[in-house]
């Protein structure tokens, strides 16, 4: 995790641009930030505009381009969300279209590469569909090789049908694990890279409890287990990890807020401290990151405690390369929250200007470079 100071880190963030609770939002695209490695602060520098709702983002795994999902349900007159891809020149941080594809089903959501930088990874949420879109020379991205459509429901109001909300590549790259926040379910498929295909695996997927929402997920750096936050149910599903079968099996589930809470919270994001130690997510409602020590023999979580994101529906965090600050996207209050990480507690002080963006939805950085 050791990254040296004078090195120039930049910042993006995914944003709405438009939104059905709102209408036309203030938002205008991907901005673009560096940040100062240790103060933490961040100076704007440019913004990347012409695409509707560029809320999530992804880089290929040379940083070379940037994928970003356009989160609507129909793209130039044809139903269905897309993904758009970007040059990043690795100097500036400033980004240059490419192109788009469909992901063929409505308001994808989340986008990820897996490890050779073959293949893009989407989750229409709407739809409750995912996609596998191939990335061409130059990082354009082309048709998608496959599409596959979950079916489905679930208890909780909020799962009258499928929702995939979450794909990514398991650490090694041969199997793709996919939350459903619709059916209570952790999809597992094997990563065909010859044809670009997700394949179901056997066992095809782990079931959480009624209700629960599986929304993101988070692998433990040691491999061996996965953290999957409820946005539902306000809970962490614990899994063991069996990492040649593809299978998923229930160790822990605890809660995200605290007992005596009253109000209405979901839970968003999730993801490992820098020691690997800690494990911090996201209550969008309760409005904190809640702080859980992990035992990395058992896999099972301690709760620590909480910490207010100081504005209004935390989506997305992320943690910049150098392990010292955690960066807290208030999508609602229109604010970036900078917190530093202490490594022998877990916990988090706020430090630093507010940072003001528009709707922020999502967090990426970048290493500059050659």
């Amino acid at each position: 995790m050791a990254t040296k100071s004078n090195t120039t880190i930049f910042a993006y963030v995914g944003t709405y641009t438009v939104t059905e609770q709102s209408g036309r939002g203030r938002s205008e695209g991907i901005y673009i930030y560096r940040v100062d490695p240790t103060s933490g602060l961040w100076t704007h520098i440019g913004t990347a505009r012409g695409i509707v709702n560029p809320s999530y983002l992804s880089f290929d795994p040379q940083g070379r381009y940037l994928y970003s999902v356009i989160e609507a349900d129909q793209v130039d007159g044809q139903p269905g969300g897309a993904v758009a891809a970007y040059a990043v020149d690795r100097q500036s941080g400033a980004l240059t279209y490419l192109n788009r594809q469909s992901t063929r089903g409505a308001g994808p959501c989340y986008v990820s590469t897996d490890a050779t930088g073959r293949y893009v990874l989407a989750a229409n949420y709407n739809g409750g569909s995912i996609a596998v879109l191939p990335i061409q020379e130059g990082g354009r991205l082309g048709p998608a090789s496959d599409f596959i459509q979950h079916v489905g429901s679930g208890p909780h109001p909020n799962q009258s049908t499928a929702h995939a909300h979450f794909i990514a590549p398991d650490p090694s790259n041969r199997f793709a694990l996919v939350n459903d926040l619709g059916v209570d379910k952790t999809f597992v498929y094997r990563l065909d890279l010859q044809a670009g295909k997700l394949i179901p695996n056997d066992p095809p997927y782990a079931s959480l409890k009624p209700g629960a929402g599986p929304r993101h997920l988070a692998f433990h750096p040691n491999g061996r287990f996965v953290y999957v936050i409820d946005e539902l149910d306000n809970t962490v599903t614990v899994f063991a990890w069996d990492e040649q079968r593809g299978a998923l099996s229930t160790v822990q589930c605890i809660d995200t807020l605290p007992h005596d809470f009253q109000g209405t919270s979901y839970c968003a994001d999730v993801h490992f401290g820098p020691t690997g130690y800690y494990l911090y997510g996201s209550n969008r409602g309760h409005d904190s990151i809640v702080i859980y020590y992990v035992n990395g023999q058992t896999g099972t979580l301690e709760l620590i405690g909480w910490q207010s994101t100081y504005g209004s529906t935390p989506r997305n965090f992320a943690i910049e390369p150098n392990g010292q600050y955690m960066y807290v996207a208030n999508q609602d209050s229109d604010n970036i929250v900078t917190f530093r990480i202490d490594n022998q507690t877990g916990k988090l002080t706020p430090v630093g200007e507010h940072i003001q963006v528009p709707r922020p939805v999502c967090v990426k950085f970048l290493m500059a470079g050659e």
